[in-house]
Formats: C-alpha cells, structure tokens, sequence
C-alpha cells in the first residue's frame, strides 16, 4: 500500500505538512527526528489524515491535488 499522508505540528498546530510514502510509521518518526529539512522546525507532529492506495502513480497524483489551490479547500473542508 502507498500512503498520501496530512501531518500536522503539535506545537505549532497552523503548520501541516502533505507527503506520501509506503510506510507511514517510518516516514513519521523521520519527521519527528528532524531527518526531513522542511519539517524539523515544527516538530513534533502527529498524522492529522492518511489515504491508502493501491498504486504509488495514485498516490502522488493525491499528494499533488492536496498541494493545490482547489486540494488545500478540500482538505480543510473534509479533514
């Protein structure tokens, strides 16, 4: 399974973060340990929302929708 993931920082609960990855576990406690630069400012966070799919093409193309205009609307509407 592939995972389009939405983070969202404990300490700093305004800050999100969208991602994908095949193991959602290992890819929070990356993201917890400051090994991902775009992230280790806001640590820690906690999975807000994940989405499973079969296919990894599926979730990227998910990713892509929630980092755009009409994506980030939806997201705040639904999670």
């Amino acid at each position: 399974m592939f995972y389009t993931y939405i983070l969202r920082s404990i300490e700093h609960p305004e800050q999100c973060y969208i991602g994908h990855t095949a193991d959602l576990r290992e890819r929070l406690i990356k993201h917890n340990k400051g090994d991902v630069p775009h992230t280790s400012k806001f640590r820690p966070w906690k999975v807000e929302t994940y989405i499973a799919f079969e296919s990894e093409e599926k979730s990227i193309a998910f990713e892509h929708y929630l980092k755009s205009g009409s994506g980030h609307a939806f997201a705040k509407r639904h999670f």
